[in-house]
């Protein structure tokens, strides 16, 4: 991997990844400098006691502009963009609109109640931008450009965890407009915390009660009881095991174990490394095959017409439609990781050809989920669309 480090024109960073080769990157940001006004803030919830982020001037970030007003497409034609080569493989830059800022904008509480806690919103966030081709999905590189992004997400997570404050490294994909992607060009982002997100904090708790009450850890016992019982298996390699979850909250919901633990995507070995891409591909594209037929005993009627609304709505994508996805790399946070293992979960929001599944009042009052289909009959699903 080559890896080449510039500036845009309002001081953000940019990083281009290439393959091995002397790929020289030398093009300017043309475009006038023109910071944007970023003034994130953290406020401490009195009441659950989670972080919560405000961040205003997220307001003005594009919302699915044209494809010829796209800003991660490659600067051609006379119009700059976000990247300012006329071609790129993968590429990372600190976001225009991030939700944290290294800058540490924003300010600490000035209440004088104690239960109203702020701080400045630092950390940082990234874009990273998988392929330059506009209409193009992760589903649909190459292994080798997999390999580059797996790349980039561990340089990545290297050199955020080593920034001051940072707590805790997140790499992700949002993919799809039911899941509210404003940008439609492949990419996903990273967000480097100064603080445990609520669910990665739960994860290690839970880890560390069950290493207290067993004396083992509880991601290898999980994964080992998983190839076991074998019905919830969905894809298994050399060093790489898929499964949809026993308790899974998501209608098709898989998640993905390298079977040597490690803590996080920097720690794999070069044998997990090698053989992720060719996994994570054939996971995605599973995905985007679980809808084009229904499956045996699928109702594809639209319920009782209403077009949706709460937890069940109906309504809206077509079988051919790709599917709509978040794609989440839990990793062990920096310090206090406890027995938090690396692992991918896969979800998508759909739970039939034309249906998605809403977070309405039970979910999103009380965190308390209701699946709408059998993880048995998920993976017996993503294994019949297997490649």
């Amino acid at each position: 991997m080559r890896k080449t480090v510039t500036k845009l024109a309002d001081g953000r960073e940019l990083v281009y990844y290439d393959p091995d080769g002397d790929e020289v990157r030398d093009a300017a940001d043309l475009r006038p400098p023109e910071p944007a006004a970023v003034r994130p803030e953290l406020r401490l919830d009195p009441v659950l006691g989670d972080w919560v982020t405000v961040a205003a001037h997220r307001q003005g970030r594009p919302w699915r502009p044209p494809a010829d007003d796209c800003p991660l497409c490659p600067s051609r034609g006379g119009r700059s963009t976000e990247i300012p080569a006329a071609d790129y493989h993968v590429v990372v830059f600190e976001n225009r609109f991030p939700s944290l800022s290294t800058e540490g904008a924003g300010r600490a509480s000035d209440s004088p109640s104690p239960l109203f806690r702020a701080e400045p919103g630092t950390g940082r966030c990234e874009v990273v931008c998988f392929t330059s081709d506009h209409d193009a999905s992760f589903a649909g590189l190459s292994e080798s450009r997999a390999a580059l992004v797996l790349d980039a997400w561990i340089d990545r997570t290297t050199e955020l965890a080593a920034l001051p404050g940072v707590r805790q490294v997140y790499c992700f994909e949002n993919r799809g407009a039911e899941i509210g992607v404003t940008l439609p060009h492949p990419h996903g982002q990273i967000y480097a915390y100064p603080f445990l997100t609520p669910r990665t904090a739960k994860m290690i708790a839970r880890a560390a009660e069950y290493r207290s009450r067993t004396g083992r850890n509880l991601a290898e016992d999980l994964l080992a009881a998983e190839r076991l019982d074998r019905r919830r298996l969905v894809l298994t390699g050399t060093h790489w095991t898929a499964f949809v979850p026993f308790a899974a909250r998501w209608p098709y919901e898989v998640h993905l174990y390298p079977h040597c633990r490690v803590p996080d995507l920097p720690a794999l070995g070069p044998a997990e490394r090698a053989e992720l891409p060719s996994i994570y591909l054939e996971l995605l594209r599973r995905f985007d095959r679980l809808f084009d037929t229904p499956a045996d005993g699928e109702d594809t009627a639209d319920g009782d017409g209403t077009g949706g609304g709460g937890a069940d709505g109906g309504g809206g994508p077509t079988p051919s439609a790709p599917t709509p996805y978040i794609a989440a790399w839990h990793q062990a946070p920096r310090y206090g990781g406890g027995e938090l293992s690396l692992h991918l979960e896969l979800f998508t929001i759909r739970r039939a050809a034309n249906k998605f599944k809403f977070l309405a009042g039970v979910e999103s009052g009380q965190d308390a989920f209701v699946n709408d289909v059998l993880p048995e009959a998920a993976a017996r699903r993503l294994r019949e669309v297997a490649s």
